[in-house]
């Protein structure tokens, strides 16, 4: 057996721990060891499907209750998952299906296994020849043993769309899946007894597929799981899982950090009760310190500990977790000076703000690399720069995946030395805190100067009336003339031309006193309007597309 299963199944054995589901209308608390029965039915119900060892599954399922069996169910026959993207509402369904045909033809997909709320999907699977097992039908099965696994067999293949929209996914090892697991649990000194996971990531995204749901399998922890809609619709929800359960571990993007402030603003003293959090992660998106500032403000009536305010690096590429600070910390700031980074590369602190002329920037530090990773910045040219050298970041070690599946076949990530590009721009500071800037495709030059989408994104986030984290900064390459930006934004107002005019006028100053630049228009949408990945990131260069 690879460690990682070897590990889940004697976890199940043992443990008393396990996963509630259903709230906040009908919770359920099943431990490990029941989970690990149903999925011994459901790996019977796979293997009298022709489900085997080295076998690709697809998992169209929404519910934390039937994904966690499940997943397991398909590691018992030494199968992978894929977790495919989930129709909404607003999705043209035979899109969706010929999106959906594309993927299972790139992982060579022997079936998907389908669940709540997506059976409707079933006759457009089987309607183009794709073989449907439904969770109720795996439940059916009679209990098998698990088939043997070795470390180098595939357990996950993550979806990701990249920016062109074009599918690929990550090929992620049984062994990928321990080291990661391990880096992450001896970095948060997690205690299985008193610790108690949170969290309503969609598990499709590898930030909850693995931080939520396999790592906590593999170990035993205590997790209580709901869907993101349940969090959307309410996002007080998730405080009061918190509060309820004494949650201690939980994580998200940035956008939800300023949904829950607002939420714990307006909310009555009592209502909730935070001082059990250690770790409220933010990651996935880029990190705003004034976000965690504000949460920080919002959170302390309610018993919110801010050194528990944590921003995280992470990735699929490298299973998930990349850099995480230690416990008790909170948010590390690196105080540097705006225009040397911007024309240098250079990111130079700046000892004494107060005495400071020139212009700051406050960017998050993200940690410290967990172990068995490593990390260097390089230059176009591929040559290693010194520390606070602005770069491309590099990781390398045995949690980093070997390569993408695509549409034209497998496309190794790591070069000849085992080195993976992440396509992050950043720097790692004097005492190797990692810090990341941007994405190297989405970096605006003008006039010499390189600027970030991200810190255009934050201006424009704090304007009156802007939703959110729907934000977004896209390059306009003028031809002959000089390179400049757009501004995107949604705002509920957007039927409204008086609050649109004074957006677009807020966002014009508030974007002009961050980086020093106008953009060269400023687009107010609705709801929904700006395109998005599966995991909710907004796409940059589909927003330029929609432009022009």
């Amino acid at each position: 057996m690879s460690r990682f299963t070897e590990e889940m199944y004697a976890t199940a054995r043992v443990s008393e721990r396990g996963l509630v589901t259903g709230e906040p209308d009908a919770p359920l608390r099943q431990t490990w060891g029941e989970i690990h029965e149903i999925a011994r039915r459901m790996a019977g119900g796979l293997a009298a499907a022709g489900i085997g060892h080295g076998d690709a599954v697809g998992v169209l399922a929404g519910m934390p209750v039937d994904i966690a069996p499940a997943c397991q169910a398909v590691w018992m026959r030494g199968a992978s998952i894929t977790m495919l993207h989930q129709p909404t509402p607003r999705t043209d369904l035979q899109v969706w299906a010929r999106d959906t045909e594309t993927v299972l033809n790139m992982i060579e997909a022997r079936a998907v296994i389908l669940g709540a709320p997506f059976e409707v999907a079933e006759p457009l699977l089987r309607e183009r020849g794709i073989d449907v097992v439904t969770m109720d039908g795996m439940r059916a099965g009679a209990p098998v043993d698990p088939l043997p696994t070795g470390e180098a067999d595939i357990a996950l293949q993550q979806l990701t769309s990249g920016s062109t929209g074009i599918p690929k996914a990550v090929r992620i090892t049984h062994g990928n899946f321990h080291v990661n697991a391990y880096a992450m649990f001896d970095r948060v000194k997690f205690k299985l007894d008193d610790d108690v996971m949170v969290s309503w990531l969609p598990l499709f995204h590898d930030m909850g597929m693995v931080g939520f749901l396999s790592v906590p399998m593999q170990f035993g922890a205590e997790v209580v799981c709901v869907t993101p809609l349940d969090f959307l619709m309410r996002p007080m929800l998730w405080a009061e899982l918190i509060s309820k359960y004494r949650g201690t571990v939980t994580a998200a993007p940035n956008f939800a950090y300023s949904l829950l402030a607002r939420r714990l603003r307006n909310a009555d003293d009592g209502a909730v009760d935070l001082s059990s959090v250690r770790y409220m992660w933010n990651g996935a998106e880029p990190v705003d310190a004034d976000t965690m500032d504000t949460l920080a403000a919002a959170g302390k009536r309610f018993g919110l500990n801010p050194m528990a305010l944590t921003p995280v690096y992470g990735m699929a590429e490298t299973t998930l977790a990349v850099s995480i600070p230690d416990p008790g910390l909170g948010q590390v700031l690196d105080l540097v000076d705006a225009d040397l980074l911007e024309a240098l590369g250079k990111a130079v602190p700046v000892r004494h703000p107060e005495h400071h002329h020139g212009n700051l920037r406050r960017l998050p530090t993200l940690g410290y690399l967990v172990d068995n990773l490593e990390g260097r910045i390089v230059d176009h040219e591929g040559t290693v720069l010194p520390v606070r050298s602005v770069g491309i970041i590099e990781l390398r070690g045995p949690a980093v995946t070997s390569g993408y599946v695509t549409t034209n076949g497998f496309r190794p990530a790591l070069d000849s030395e085992g080195w993976l590009d992440t396509g992050d721009i950043g720097y790692f500071t004097e005492d190797g805190l990692v810090v990341v800037c941007g994405r190297m495709k989405d970096v605006i030059i003008m006039g010499g100067r390189n600027i970030y989408p991200t810190d255009i994104e934050r201006a424009a986030l704090r304007v009156k009336g802007v939703r959110p984290g729907n934000a977004v900064a896209v390059r306009l390459d003028a031809g002959h003339k000089r390179e400049s930006f757009a501004v995107v934004v949604e705002s509920n107002d957007f039927q409204n031309p008086t609050e649109v005019k004074r957006i677009e006028h807020d966002i014009i100053h508030a974007v002009f006193s961050e980086v020093g630049v106008r953009p060269r228009s400023v687009t107010v949408l609705g709801p929904g309007a700006l395109p998005k990945t599966s995991s909710g990131k907004l796409r940059r260069s589909a927003t330029a597309a929609h432009l022009s």
